[in-house]
Parts: structure tokens; C-alpha cells; sequence
């Protein structure tokens, strides 16, 4: 039976130490997020609980959720304890993969995930002005929301879903792989070039994504290395008895709000469904990692892929099904998984974006990445008579991405928004109201001196000089501003808390 789809999103950001001799990614991550952190004029007021660092012990990354870790199958070791910082907004931003990452706090619906992700990227700005006034005159840290350096190198938007864990791993599999093959047509943020190791770099001028070329393994545990299309991770953060936390990986990371909340309410649709077994067509590929490929590089989006059953279908078609389904499904009571009114705007967006993709790609230029990023392109190079593989033009699709304010020119496109300026810089302070992130945050900004360490699922207060406390939270759905409000308000210290909470 389906369940809430509580969800958030990780994002991996590329970095440039610009006017350094040497490039150390790593050095640059941490300065990054140490410089926001340690800013005096930052502080609580900018959500930074600093005296809090994050609890590593329930971080279980090797536990798969098949039941078994094949050889060679565990994921690499990475160095994630460089810098943490535990944010009052729910959220986390640390040093991982040698970039600096961001996760937004758990969330409600995908509208939620759209304002926190922007938020994100409203903290990325402040802190590359925190680190500029740290470096030397000539010096600054450029930060960039893409997924590909175009050297092969690509780094994540990892989605997380909250679900039942009662649901077989095997039906996730069976209709995920469909869904996230397919939903890139509306979920690219757009490449020049091709990564695929051993293949022609120009070969491929322009495609819809910046993930596929990457992507080796139809379902297996890894993130950087075979990285599959089903990552079977099994870290639920929450009751395992109960809930299992689905980790995607293969999507891009979107600077258009539109195709972030297309992106993520789309799969929570596509999710509630497969939990409710409400999916009754099978669309199994002969070949799905390439077919991910595939659709990628085609950019009429009219490529059949072939199925197991001798058949093809396109990834229009694909969609086009799904989201009829979801219709159906909201029509029979699906849309209280997925956010209740949430529901209903996902479903307007997911058609009429099937609809101008089928008939008029470019009406599309103000909603999706990789439209109006090769819009864009397209128009530079008529201008200046350049191909998609001169430099300048290389450097133009780089700059789409680029985080900062006056240098932005995804900013001056009018993509269209989800959520207003006001929503989302209150989501850089405060945590979304419908999730345990709210406790988790509001904790924070009352008690930072009083909490020694924090996760998704607990947080550990100093009573005394003797005593500390760890406080689960295992549950996504409960610690909401409804649950614990008042009792936050009431309570003078954590030790009044905890008694309130009967704990």
C-alpha cells in the first residue's frame, strides 16, 4: 500500500578555484562550506547551527536492498567527514566526492523539493561570497549546477522517496527503470557532446542530458563507478520495519524550478502507483542502459526502443501512458500520497508538457533545461557562425549552470517559477512545516549550544555536563510544526522537551 511520498534531493555542485595555480577540489569544497559557516556575519540568522556537527551512526551506504552485496559491488569509501555543517532549514551541506554537496531537508510534496533546492542554491551564492572575502584579491570559488565537466567526468542529483517497505523489490525494478529511462525528455538539463568512454566526443553535437553517457548497469549498489539505473541502496533513515528509502540516481540536476518539481512529482506519481500495484502495462527494454542512450541522443524523441516482447514504443509514448495512468490514479484517491493539490498542478504540468513536446518542442523554452539551454546555444551560434564544438560555444553551455548572481544567465531566460523569491528565501532560514525535518530545525534554531550532533532520524542534546540524550525520529511524517509547535515554544530547554515528549 502506498505511502507518503516524503522526498528531497542531493546535489553535487562542480567547483572552480578561479586565479589558483593549482586546482585541489577538495581544498576548495571545504573552504566553500567552511567559510560560510565560520562567517561572523552569518550565523544562526543565516541558519547555521555551527557547534552541531552531523552524526554519522546510522549511515549505512553498503546495505543493499536485494538482500545481498555481490563482489565487487560495494560502493567506494568516500570522505565525507571533511566538512559538515547541519543547517536550520532542515537541510545538510558537506564535502563529498570532492564537491560541494547540498541536501535539502525531507519534504512533503515536490513542490516543497523545488523551493529547498532553490534555496540551496540561494546558500551556494552567499557562501562564494563568504569564501571571496576570505581569498586573495585576485581569487574566488565559482560554484556550477551541471553534472558533467566534459572531460567524462560527472558528478550527481540523487533523489530520495520514502516507501513501503512491504512493496517487492522487484516491481520497483520492473516499472521504475520505464519511468526513469524515459522522463528525461522533460528532466535533461542538456549536453554538448558525448562522454561514452571509447566513443567519438563530437559524434553527438547536442543531447538531451548530462547523466546517460554514464550509466553502465540496469540495477546494482554503486553511485561513481557501473553506475546503475536502480541503485539498491538500502539506508532508510527512518523505520526500516516499515519504510524503505529509494535512492535515484540518474537524474540531472535542474536549474529550471519547472523540471526539478516535473522531475520529482512525476516519480512520486510513478511510485505510489508501483506500491499500489497500480501499473498494469510492462515496459521492459531488450536493452535499457543503452536505450537510456538512445533517447537521449535523439532529440525528435520519435526513436522507437525496442521491448522484450518484440514490440517498440517511444519515450513519448512511455509518458504519454503514465501520466494517464496517474489521472486514473488521482481520480481513485492517489492523490493523497503525492501531496493532495500538489497532485493535481503535477498532473497539469505533466501533460501539458507531453503535449508541447509531441507537437511544438520550442513552446517549451521557458520550462525545460535542455530547450531552452540549446535555445540558447542554437541563437549563439547563428550569431557568430560558430559550431556546438567551438570553445566559445563550449563555454556558453557551461555558463548556463553558473551559480552566481551577476553572472548568470539562466536568470535572464524567464524560466518560468514554482515558488516565489519571499517562499524561498524563508526555506534558506527556516524547515518545511509537514516533516520531521521541522523539529530537527527549530531544535537548532533554539538550542544550538545544547545539541551536540544531528541526522535525518535523531538528535543527541547535552543535558548536563554529564548527560546527553539521543532523541529518534523515525518516523518522516511525525515532528511536524502540527506535532511539536507548542511544545517547541513551551519548552525553555531540552531537558523540558524531552519530558513533554514523554521520552
Amino acid at each position: 500500500m502506498a505511502v507518503d511520498k516524503i522526498c528531497g534531493i542531493e546535489t553535487e555542485y562542480s567547483i572552480i578555484h578561479k586565479g589558483a595555480e593549482d586546482q585541489n577540489p577538495i581544498w576548495a569544497s571545504s573552504m566553500l562550506i567552511t567559510s560560510y559557516v565560520q562567517d561572523t556575519e552569518q550565523g544562526l540568522e543565516n541558519g547555521i547551527a555551527d557547534s552541531v556537527v552531523w552524526d554519522f551512526q546510522d549511515e549505512s551506504p553498503a546495505n543493499d536492498a536485494r538482500g545481498f552485496a555481490p563482489i565487487g559491488s560495494l560502493p567506494p569509501i568516500v570522505e565525507t567527514h571533511l566538512v559538515n555543517a547541519v543547517l536550520t532549514n532542515g537541510a545538510r551541506f558537506y564535502v563529498d566526492h570532492a564537491h560541494p554537496e547540498m541536501s535539502t531537508p525531507e519534504c512533503e510534496n515536490a513542490k516543497e523539493v523545488a523551493r529547498y533546492d532553490k534555496s540551496g542554491e540561494v546558500i551556494l551564492q552567499e557562501a562564494m561570497k563568504s569564501a571571496k572575502l576570505l581569498l586573495p584579491e585576485n581569487e574566488e570559488l565559482i560554484v556550477y549546477k551541471d553534472n558533467s565537466d566534459g572531460k567524462g567526468n560527472s558528478y550527481g542529483c540523487h533523489e530520495n522517496y520514502l516507501m513501503d517497505r512491504s512493496t517487492p523489490f522487484g516491481d520497483v525494478i520492473k516499472h521504475g527503470i520505464a519511468h526513469f529511462i524515459t522522463r528525461q525528455i522533460y528532466t535533461g538539463s542538456g549536453k554538448i557532446g558525448s562522454e561514452v568512454v571509447g566513443s567519438d566526443p563530437d559524434a553527438i553535437a547536442y543531447q538531451i542530458t548530462q547523466r546517460a553517457d554514464f550509466f553502465e548497469e540496469e540495477v546494482g549498489l554503486e553511485t561513481t563507478l557501473k553506475r546503475p539505473i536502480i541503485n539498491t541502496r538500502d539506508e532508510p533513515h527512518s523505520d526500516s520495519e516499515r519504510y524503505r528509502r529509494l535512492h535515484v540516481i540518474c537524474g540531472d540536476a535542474n536549474m529550471s524550478e519547472y523540471a526539478t518539481f516535473l522531475k520529482v512529482g512525476t516519480t512520486c506519481f510513478v511510485l505510489a502507483m508501483i506500491e499500489d500495484k497500480f501499473i498494469d502495462e510492462e515496459f521492459l527494454f531488450a536493452h535499457s542502459v543503452q536505450a537510456m542512450k538512445e533517447i537521449s541522443y535523439d532529440l525528435t524523441l520519435s526513436r522507437p526502443i525496442q521491448r522484450t516482447n518484440g514490440k517498440s514504443i517511444t519515450a513519448l509514448e512511455v509518458q504519454t501512458y503514465l501520466c494517464q495512468r496517474a489521472k486514473d490514479y488521482a481520480e481513485k484517491g492517489g492523490l493523497q500520497y503525492v501531496g493532495g493539490d500538489v497532485g493535481n498542478r503535477i498532473l497539469e504540468m505533466w501533460q501539458e508538457v507531453l503535449i508541447g513536446l509531441e507537437s511544438d518542442v520550442e513552446s517549451l523554452h521557458t520550462k525545460i533545461d535542455w530547450i531552452a539551454k540549446k535555445r540558447l546555444i542554437d541563437s549563439f551560434i547563428d550569431r557568430h557562425d560558430l559550431s556546438y564544438f567551438d570553445a566559445r560555444t563550449r563555454y556558453l553551455a557551461v555558463q548556463y549552470h553558473d551559480l552566481r548572481e551577476e553572472f548568470s544567465i539562466f536568470n535572464k531566460l524567464g524560466i518560468e517559477s514554482i515558488n516565489d523569491v519571499s517562499s524561498i528565501e524563508d526555506g534558506v532560514l527556516n524547515p518545511p512545516s509537514g516533516t520531521r525535518a521541522y523539529f530537527r530545525g527549530k531544535c537548532l534554531q533554539k538550542w544550538p549550544d545544547e545539541i551536540i550532533s544531528a541526522n535525518w532520524d535523531s538528535i543527541v542534546f547535552k543535558l548536563d555536563e554529564t548527560t546527553v540524550r539521543r532523541i529518534p525520529v523515525l518516523d518522516p511524517i511525525k515532528g511536524t510544526k502540527d506535532d511539536v509547535e507548542n511544545l517547541i515554544t513551551a519548552s525553555e530547554t531540552p531537558h523540558e522537551l524531552i519530558h513533554s515528549l514523554g521520552i
